[in-house]
């Protein structure tokens, strides 16, 4: 049987394995991409990279989801999205209006279906 572990240690545990690693990368890539030239081959190569992963990540979240977002029908969460897209083009192409209005309107219609 294995012992519990405390919550410091488990706190530890994430700071060690999970925090540590991450931030390692990121630090690594910062330093790298002071060298790369804004209109430069591999900057375009790193932006569609990363543009294909947050579609990937956004896709997976609309036709696969789990837990408590797999009880929302898919018709509300396209309906989010695309109310989201509305509120980035509204809001003169903010990221941060996009997500408050697409989150507003997913958690209305999840607390009307489910009251």
């Amino acid at each position: 049987m294995i012992a519990p572990m405390s919550e410091g240690a488990a706190l530890l545990l994430v700071i060690l394995l999970g925090f540590l690693p991450t931030e390692v990368w990121r630090t690594l890539a910062v330093i790298a991409g002071r060298r790369v030239e804004e209109g430069s081959a591999v900057f375009h190569w790193v932006r569609a990279v990363a543009t294909a992963l947050l579609a990937a990540v956004v896709a997976r979240l609309l036709f696969a989801p789990t837990g408590a977002l797999a009880e929302i029908p898919l018709m509300l969460r396209l309906g989010s999205v695309v109310a989201g897209v509305a509120g980035f083009l509204l809001v003169r192409r903010s990221v941060f209006a996009g997500v408050v209005v697409g989150e507003i309107v997913l958690m209305a219609g999840a607390y009307w279906l489910h009251g």
